[in-house]
């Protein structure tokens, strides 16, 4: 048997598929693509799904792959088992070799067979082979054509050996390939009771699709049979590599080395060193495809991998950063075969990083809370409402308590859990006050055309009339309510851009203002009002787009076309729109990224869009099917719901995307275009404000007015504003530290002052004063310095000031297991109309009442000797 590494036997398996007339096929990306049954890709065979199904057709009717594959999230979740048993891994690859309608069982076998005996050299007596049970044709051709031996064969039921795509559709029988670990490995052969064992170990999966699965039942033959393997390349490894686990074959043997380097351990056994090595496969994976850490969806998923690793070095006594230390590592061992993962080393690191930063302290928090529950809960079970707790007060994640129970043998109360959540969802939404049925459904099924791309302006039909939500036969003026046409200009709020608005006009006196349109379907609903006249359903009418506002939105619609295609190439092709707000007046643009923006950054995707414009690039429209699209390097917004029609709009050179939007004719109608913010708006979710044309002329004339009143406030030209500014603040900040040093020298002069007033109570000296023209600093200061000169001491000092009154109260800590000064601050605070708080040693507070604070300043001595 040979000895190959990892990247070794990925290109043997190519080249040998490759020489018997496979089409090598590279591996689809982790996320995959139009296909919303799946939130990651977890089979070589998913890229080819639409093949089997007959939806698809390619060039070849033979493929192999290599396909990067993920099963952390959703039906498919090996998350939790991953570093405590010897296969499970969250990324992981599938090699496999397909037939579309080409070869089928008996090539597929053969193929198999030669591979693994001959290719790789494995003996035949350390192979044994299932069938499904009732697939005489595949037990025939391993038994007589392979002559593989009786005595390491076996027939399997459904369960194991029967496959499908789903409850209906193509489905069929399996043959499996299992390698036999020796004796000495616990476990017996497939299909015994002692299977569950670890002595044989699936290695290759040859499915046959042979049949079409009905309603009912019924299996039909396939017009086109076709074959589907699978074999995990980690798998075979440890195989040719002569170990029983996965983790010690070379690529994981470098990863853990290095995760051990990292964190400071010499234990490279440990399962927390497998979890670490495991996951920066998956993390790096996912963010080299766009993913990012968030708290749903495919980014959630990346934030518990990330998570889960990072408690795993904590578990190993690590407390600096060191997840993303590992990205480097892992480009030595996999960059070859996958080069994006070396290309894009420095920003998985930049974002790693960032969230292992995120992460430090609520793992630092929730660690603690969860050993000290340890200790005192009684019996085996951690309660929901502490889960509740760190799950919503410091942002522990469940995931890692349900992580540290497993360890330590705990079980979780998950239905307290879910108590303390529903109790919160309810507070939530009494808080909120949203009424569910606000937004209805209009109850009109009619099919309106829009002729808005070519056209502001069209004669139409009213089809039907709402008001209060009803059908109406005619709305009079003052009315509010809903007009719906045959045809219309008016473009409906959709992809970010907001609603056309506009007029209706009827004959020579009917007048309805359209305030916002929006879709329903087909129908295009036009909200408003009659402004005069009165409008019946039926009627001949004037479709009036207002044509300033409409060209003004269509200006920062093609610049936010624009800003994507810039920040994309700017910043990375993670970079994926998350949402905008397109309206006349400005535009809004969120995207995935993983840190603020730097002042140089937004310069350059300024630079970069303004330049755009000044080429005057054209902009066109083009409707064609979804995949020609994709094809010609369309963007597609992920989460919108596409059409096998789509619109692609193209800004010259620079930009391709599917939209629905109105744009202008060529890029230099935008005139100019200016960033006005940056900002956050989620984890991982940045956005750019910005306005373009007339309102950007504006937002420049304003800005430049701003800068000559400041420049006259300070006596300073424009171009010198900046130094006159810093000399300013510089000299501000001096004088500030002079003020501070003198107040500082009255404080404690008013201190040694104020010590002589100072009266004894049971050998605790009581001071209770009023200090003029103090604020609130030199308050404190002056406390300090009494505290300090009296000893053991209770001090009250005020002072007023525009009819406000300010308070501070100290005791020496040798008299805080006794007196409080939050107590007392508040004591007095109480009698001057206010209140406070603070430390045992130190508080403050206010009042509004200062013609009562002699007195109060009076009874802070009965008070302490109450307490005595």
């Amino acid at each position: 048997m040979k000895f190959l590494k990892t990247a070794e036997i990925r290109t043997q398996f190519l080249d040998y598929f490759r020489r018997q007339g496979h089409t090598i096929v590279p591996s689809s990306p982790l996320v995959p693509e139009h296909d919303p049954t799946l939130l990651f890709t977890n089979a070589g065979m998913v890229q080819f799904k639409d093949v089997f199904l007959g939806r698809e057709t390619r060039t070849y009717t033979r493929a192999a792959s290599c396909q990067k594959c993920l099963r952390a999230g959703g039906k498919h979740n090996d998350l939790e088992n991953v570093g405590y048993t010897a296969r499970h891994h969250t990324f992981f690859e599938m090699l496999g070799n397909f037939s579309f309608g080409d070869y089928f069982k008996r090539e597929a076998i053969g193929y198999a067979w030669e591979f693994l005996t001959k290719g790789l050299e494995i003996p035949p007596e350390k192979l044994w082979v299932t069938v499904y049970e009732e697939d005489d044709e595949a037990a025939s051709i391993w038994l007589d054509e392979i002559r593989v031996d009786p005595k390491r064969f076996s027939r399997i039921g459904a369960p194991d050996n029967f496959w499908s795509m789903g409850d209906v559709g193509p489905c069929g029988p399996c043959t499996e390939i299992f390698y036999d670990h020796g004796p000495e490995v616990p476990g017996g052969p497939p299909g015994t009771p002692e299977a569950d064992g670890d002595r044989y170990v699936e290695i290759w999966n040859l499915v046959f699709m042979q049949y079409d699965r009905s309603a009912d039942g019924t299996l039909r033959p396939l017009p086109k049979p076709s074959v589907d393997t699978g074999m995990g390349l980690e798998r075979i490894a440890a195989v040719l590599q002569g170990v029983h686990s996965n983790y010690d074959i070379d690529i994981f043997q470098h990863l853990i080395r290095a995760a051990a380097k990292v964190v400071g351990t010499d234990d490279l056994a440990s399962s927390s060193l497998r979890v670490i090595a495991d996951h920066i496969r998956a993390s790096a994976f996912l963010v080299a495809e766009g993913i990012l850490p968030a708290n749903e969806g495919r980014g959630y998923v990346l934030r518990r991998i990330i998570r889960r690793a990072v408690r795993h070095g904590y578990r190993l006594g690590c407390r600096d950063l060191f997840f993303y230390k590992l990205v480097a590592p892992l480009g030595e061992v996999m960059g070859d075969a996958y080069p994006e993962i070396v290309a894009k080393r420095d920003q998985i690191e930049r974002l790693l990083r960032r969230e292992e930063e995120r992460f430090a302290e609520t793992l630092e928090q929730g660690m603690k809370i969860l050993e000290d529950s340890l200790r005192k809960i009684q019996g085996k079970r951690l309660p929901g409402e502490l889960i509740f707790r760190l799950y919503d007060t410091y942002g522990f994640p469940v995931d890692l308590t349900r992580d540290f129970a497993l360890e330590h043998g705990i079980e979780l109360d998950l239905e307290g859990f879910e108590r303390e959540m529903e109790k919160q969802r309810q507070r939530a939404r009494a808080a909120s006050g949203f009424d569910a049925g606000h937004h209805k459904v209009i109850p009109i099924h009619a099919q309106t055309r829009f002729v808005g791309y070519d056209a502001l302006r069209c004669d139409a039909r009213v089809l039907a009339l709402l008001k209060d939500d009803a059908e109406a036969e005619r709305l009079e003026a003052g009315d509010k309510g809903v007009v719906i046409l045959d045809r219309t200009p008016f473009y409906a709020e959709g992809g970010g851009q907001v609603g056309d608005k506009g007029l209706i006009r009827a004959g020579e006196g009917t007048l309805f203002r359209v305030e916002d349109t929006k879709k329903q379907g087909d129908t295009w609903l036009h909200f408003g009002h009659v402004v005069q006249g009165t409008l019946s359903r039926g009627a001949a009418v004037v479709a009036e787009v207002d044509e300033e506002a409409r060209n003004a939105t269509a200006l920062n619609h093609t610049a936010t076309h624009l800003l994507h295609a810039a920040l994309r190439r700017l910043l990375g092709e993670h970079v994926q729109q998350k949402g905008s707000l397109v309206e006349p007046e400005r535009l809004r643009f969120d995207f995935s990224h993983f840190e603020p923006l730097s002042r140089a950054q937004l310069e350059e995707i300024e630079r970069l869009v303004n330049q755009q414009i000044r080429r005057n690039l054209e902009v066109s429209a083009e409707v064609m099917a979804y995949d020609a699209a994709l094809a010609a390097g369309a963007i597609a917004l992920f989460g919108e719901k596409y059409g096998d029609r789509v619109r692609v709009l193209k800004v010259g050179d620079f930009s391709v995307e599917l939209c629905g939007g109105t744009h202008v004719t060529r890029s230099g109608d935008i005139g100019f275009f200016k960033i006005t913010g940056e900002s956050g708006v989620a984890a991982g979710v940045r956005r750019i404000e910005a306005v373009t044309g007339e309102y950007a002329v504006r937002w420049a004339q304003q800005a430049d007015r701003t800068l000559q009143a400041l420049g006259e406030l300070f006596r300073s030209p424009v171009d010198k504003l900046v130094d006159k500014a810093r000399q300013s603040l510089e000299h501000s900040r001096r004088l500030e530290k002079e003020l501070e040093r003198l107040q500082a020298k009255l404080a404690a002069q008013a201190g040694g002052d104020l010590a002589s007033r100072a009266v004894e109570v049971d050998g605790v000296k009581v001071l209770a004063a009023k200090v003029e023209g103090g604020d609130p600093k030199a308050l404190r200061n002056t406390l300090d310095q009494l505290k300090n000169k009296l000893g053991s001491v209770v001090v009250v000092l005020a002072t007023e000031k525009d009819g406000k009154v300010t308070l501070v109260a100290g005791v020496s800590n040798d008299l805080t297991d006794r007196l409080k000064a939050g107590e007392l601050v508040n004591f007095v605070a109480h009698q001057v109309g206010g209140k406070g708080g603070g430390r045992p040693d130190f508080a403050q507070a206010g009042g509004t009442a200062p013609e009562k604070l002699d007195q109060a300043l009076a009874s802070v001595v009965d008070w302490v000797k109450e307490r005595f």
